[in-house]
This record gives C-alpha cells, sequence and structure tokens, in this order.
C-alpha cells in the first residue's frame, strides 16, 4: 500500500509539472527538436532511346541541368521558454499537434502586405492579427481577459513550441504569461489577438474597432486605418 501511495503522489506531481509546462518558462529542460517531413526525392524516369532511321551516332554536345539552389533551413533564432523562434518561414510542410485549448506548439506568422493599411501580420491560416492599445509591450501586458477574449482570442502557444516568422523579425516574437496561465503570442512586445467577426483569410474587420483595435505591423506597430470614403458631388452648385 505504501508503495502505491508514493506511486500515486507521483503521477500527481508529474501531472501538475505538465499543467505549468504549458506556458513555457515554469519548466525546464531543452524544447523538443522540431519535427518536420522529409521530402521525398521523386525518382528519375528512363526513357529507352529510340533507333532512327539511319545508324549515324549522334555528335551533339550533352545538355546537364544545372542543379537547383537549396533553400536554406530556418535556424533557431532565439528562444524563451520551450518555445523556439526561427529565423524565418519552415523550408518544408509542417504537421501542427491538435490544439489542447491552450495553444497550438506550432505558430506561423506572415507579413501580409495591403494596399489600404500597409503591412500587417497574419497567421498561418491567413486569419489577420491584431493589437490592443489598452495593452502595453513594455512590459508586455495582455488586459482583455473574460468577454473581451471571447470577441478578442488571444494567439496562444503550448510548449515545447515553435513559431516561424515569414517577413518578421524574430528577435520581434515572443510571448507574455497571460492571468490564466496560458501563453499569447507577442510581436514587438505587444500581445497579439484574433478577432471572432473575421470569418475568412484577408477579412480585417477588427480594424479600427473602438478607436484601439488595430492590425499588427511586423515591428508591433498599429497598421494604419482603412482611407475615409468622401462621396464627391456629381454637379457643381450654382453660385
Amino acid at each position: 500500500m505504501l508503495l502505491h501511495s508514493r506511486i500515486a503522489r507521483t503521477a500527481i506531481a508529474l501531472a501538475g509539472v505538465a499543467v505549468l509546462a504549458a506556458c513555457g518558462e515554469k519548466a525546464t529542460g531543452p524544447a523538443t527538436p522540431a519535427t518536420v517531413a522529409a521530402p521525398t526525392a521523386a525518382a528519375p524516369t528512363v526513357v529507352p532511346a529510340t533507333p532512327g532511321p539511319t545508324a549515324e551516332a549522334d555528335t551533339s554536345p550533352e545538355v546537364i541541368a544545372a542543379p537547383a539552389t537549396p533553400t536554406a533551413a530556418p535556424t533557431v533564432a532565439k528562444t524563451q521558454g520551450r518555445v523556439r523562434i526561427y529565423s524565418g518561414p519552415s523550408d518544408v510542410p509542417l504537421s501542427p499537434e491538435p490544439g489542447t485549448g491552450r495553444g497550438d506548439t506550432l505558430i506561423q506568422l506572415t507579413a501580409t502586405a495591403s494596399a489600404d493599411i500597409g503591412t500587417y501580420v497574419a497567421d498561418g491560416q491567413g486569419r489577420t492579427l491584431y493589437r490592443f492599445d489598452k495593452d502595453t509591450a513594455k512590459p508586455s501586458k495582455s488586459t482583455c481577459n473574460g468577454d473581451c477574449a471571447k470577441t478578442w482570442p488571444p494567439l496562444l502557444v503550448a510548449g515545447p513550441g515553435r513559431i516561424y516568422p515569414s517577413g518578421i523579425d524574430p528577435q520581434l516574437v515572443g510571448y507574455v504569461e497571460r492571468a490564466d496561465g496560458t501563453c499569447q503570442v507577442t510581436i514587438g512586445g505587444w500581445p497579439v489577438y484574433l478577432y471572432a467577426k473575421d470569418t475568412a483569410p484577408g477579412d480585417r474587420n477588427g480594424q479600427g474597432v473602438g478607436g484601439t483595435w488595430f492590425a499588427i505591423s511586423p515591428t508591433g506597430d498599429r497598421s494604419t486605418s482603412e482611407p475615409e470614403v468622401v462621396t464627391a458631388p456629381t454637379t457643381a452648385t450654382a453660385g
């Protein structure tokens, strides 16, 4: 019985460590290395030579195609807790693990150009990411909780996690621990959010809401507001 009691206590303690590790900083040990699918090289197609009508040998010079320049694999630019931030987008397809409600272990961030608001950041699904003016960047702190977080879900990362930024300085990417112990991705120190009313990739329905919510730029700044539409008169007014 004593042995069983000790085993039970040990299992409970390990479960507690797993919960604390959700954000990353409270657990020790290296992050799990990234698991990626290795590209499969296609087998060369061998086409048998077809003899021509004459027995003359082909004296034309052999043409050899130059090998394609390989894409440099991203390297770890920085580590925060049990989250690794890479030097750029992954060079191979990635398979994120199913979400647990406390964040994803794989986050992709992409700088996206817009003629209306300038360059802003989207996630791996093309969803616009926002910042909240009532938060702070130095130090990083989120003030959107409760019902606010239902309308503006924070972008969460769980450890051991990986973040791949494209067009964003990886040194500006990190995370901040929220009041509930989860980890919210930050850019330039600003916590980033999604908007519940954005239903399709590229939607920016949260831009300018309340004068405090804006699509976040790759440096963490606010993107510019949508241009104001002014209706021009169609006829000249008599003097």
